[in-house]
């Protein structure tokens, strides 16, 4: 993505299933389950580069001693920084110590069976360590401890975080996460006094805690915390005493999968993480239900059950375009057909000249979309050939043939990505100058004012870059002219699940719908359209419709487009500058099971999405400069 956009955030759940003297036998170390979240983590780093952090829970503890461990990091190096951490704890170790599993579980921190990791990108806020999950509500009953972390946004936080004062809470923060944690620990604080009512009298204070341990309806207490809850999420949680959950919302729109065999069970939001780290089959790994939890109890049993109606499944598509690591197998097949789709369109724009058009793409994520278009440039090239060799007639020329056997798409790597350049210069245009080349070309690949440069992006979301750096790059090169290809559609609407994408003039195919609007007379219609905004502020969100849909549909999709390709043409530059988009059509195509597309579409999968998308507008029209939820 040429665009630099924070995003998804990542989450690593192991239970090790086995005592740690087990894993010390069997793979000569009892830190085991610390390695392979370290392995998991590392390869999903991709989900989050502000800051990382882990915790682990020793079941069985002894009484009066840590149970609970918990370390974060914001720094640069956040992976490494975290893990040296844990691992000084360890420094002061014999040799001997550290081949008593026993020993370790009893006497140093990060020892435990159960192990939390996750890595944040944060969508709005301050990134300082405070930020950083997992995050821990603690309480002396061991079984009304709660470690929480997740990947997630939602709607609503203002409804739920009054829900909790209303319950007599006085929340120490007004987060997204914090609200969460509060309101799964409310009921998780009612469940445990439940039965500790039920359990009184009949037995003493410890057998009490045992019973409690064994029946704690994990299940009910995320049915009823979550009943309001509006928005994507991937929810993960650990308690004190060693039951742990993940929970994911009723629409599937954030990712989550599982793998359990008899000495682990493990989550993480990415399937090929799984399949690396424990070298199993794709058809190992499952994916945790719309809807559905995870529930992994003390015991090591393990359900997958509902706690909440699950709806239709609106997994998100940006995942499978550009967020997830493209070496799962159905991700790097589907961002290859979004690059085929586009095979046809190009060629028309370019007259099918594959003498004078070079085809290349902008590294890194759009490698396999331009694999996908290679292929299916390939594909028309071989319906030409055929004509052009059924024109030759039934004994053609040997000459001829060769020439049209000949007929190859010039491939070529011309865009390279660089690195960010340090700069002490306080001057924010020369500043700018510097920082923005993130890319280089190829020289010489590239014939003065004949050839045509096609350069596939996996997605364009604010076209700063390709204004300020790409093109002004390519144009270098002094092509006839410059088509930039999407392999997404155009991003039309904040998304309010996970992605930083909340603010309408961030969007540039925003920008050029109100230049279009401008252009032909029509600024009235965004008062219009604001006016119909303000009447739904107060309704409920159940009401409210997207009225922003309305105010695209007033242009065809080709002239938004070509308005857009305006926009990010820089000033004075000769090659003229063309832009083709994937379609709605095209992307189901590619994606036929991950069909949430509501930041092209419009189309959101939640009530509280509507709202969002109408207050961005309202924060638009106000010039107001403030996240929409």
């Amino acid at each position: 993505m040429s665009d630099q956009i924070k995003h998804e955030c990542g989450i690593a759940v192991i239970r090790l299933l086995k005592p740690l003297s087990f894993y010390q036998e069997k793979y000569g170390t009892a830190f085991y389950g610390l390695l392979k979240l370290q392995w998991l983590m590392q390869k999903q780093r991709n989900r989050g580069q502000d800051g990382a952090g882990l915790a682990t829970i020793k079941i069985d503890p002894i009484p009066g001693e840590r149970y609970i461990s918990r370390r974060r990091s914001n720094s640069s190096n956040y992976l490494q920084d975290l893990f040296e951490g844990v691992y000084s704890h360890f420094s002061d170790c014999t040799p001997e110590q550290l081949l008593d599993s026993e020993w370790l579980k009893d006497h140093k921190p990060y020892t435990g069976e159960l192990l939390l990791g996750h890595l944040r990108y944060g969508t709005h806020g301050l990134n300082t360590i405070e930020t950083c999950h997992p995050f821990l509500r603690q309480n002396n009953w061991i079984s009304r401890n709660l470690v929480m972390a997740g990947n997630f946004n939602l709607t609503n936080v203002d409804e739920l975080f009054e829900e909790l004062i209303e319950l007599g809470q006085f929340p120490k923060e007004h987060s997204d996460t914090v609200t969460v944690m509060e309101k799964i620990g409310h009921f998780l604080d009612q469940e445990v006094q439940s039965l500790f009512d039920q359990f009184k009298g009949n037995y003493d204070n410890i057998e009490i805690n045992r019973l409690i341990f064994e029946n704690l309806d994990v299940q009910k207490i995320l049915a009823k915390a979550s009943r309001k809850f509006d928005g994507g999420y991937a929810i993960a949680g650990l308690i004190g005493h060693g039951d742990a959950f993940v929970m994911r919302d009723p629409n599937g729109i954030r990712p989550v999968f599982w793998y359990a065999d008899d000495e682990i069970a493990v989550v993480a939001s990415e399937k090929p993480a799984i399949q690396t780290v424990f070298n199993t089959h794709f058809r190992e790994v499952k994916e945790i239900q719309p809807g559905h939890a995870l529930i992994i109890k003390r015991s090591g049993q393990i359900l997958e059950v509902p706690f909440t109606e699950p709806k239709e499944k609106t997994s998100c598509s940006f995942e499978r375009i550009y967020f997830s690591r493209g070496n799962d197998r159905e991700i790097y097949e589907e961002r290859k057909s979004l690059g085929s789709q586009l095979a046809r369109p190009i060629l028309e724009s370019v007259e099918y000249d594959f003498d004078n058009t070079v085809f290349s793409f902008l590294p890194n994520t759009a490698e396999s979309a331009y694999f996908g278009l290679m292929q299916g440039l390939e594909d028309e090239l071989n319906a030409v050939k055929l004509t052009k060799i059924q024109a030759l007639g039934p004994n053609p020329d040997e000459t001829a043939l060769k020439k049209i056997l000949g007929l190859r798409a010039r491939s070529e790597k011309l865009v390279v990505k660089d690195e960010k350049q340090r700069t002490f210069i306080t001057d924010d245009a020369a500043r700018g100058g510097l920082v923005s080349h993130v890319y280089d070309v190829t020289w010489g690949l590239v014939r003065d004012q004949i050839d045509t440069l096609v350069v596939i992006d996996d997605s364009i979301v604010r076209g700063t870059t390709l204004r300020d750096s790409i093109i002004k790059i390519l144009a270098r090169l002094k092509p006839k002219k410059i088509i930039i290809v999407s392999s997404a559609p155009q991003i039309r609407y904040p998304d309010c699940y996970g992605i930083d994408m909340s603010k309408m003039s961030s969007f540039v195919a925003f920008q050029a719908l109100v230049a279009l609007l401008r252009e032909t007379d029509q600024m009235d219609l965004l008062e219009r359209t604001y006016e119909r905004c303000k009447a739904q502020e107060d309704w409920p969100k159940e009401e409210i419709k997207n009225e922003l849909i309305a105010l695209y549909d007033t242009f065809p999709y080709e002239m938004i487009t070509q308005k857009i390709a305006e926009i990010v043409t820089p000033v004075n530059i000769q090659p003229e500058v063309e832009l083709i988009y994937q379609t709605l059509e095209g992307l189901h195509k590619s994606c036929p099971n991950h069909t949430g597309d509501w930041y092209f579409s419009g189309k959101y999968p939640t009530p509280g999405g509507n709202k969002v998308v109408n207050r961005a507008f309202i924060n638009y029209m106000e010039k107001r400069d403030v996240r929409a939820y």
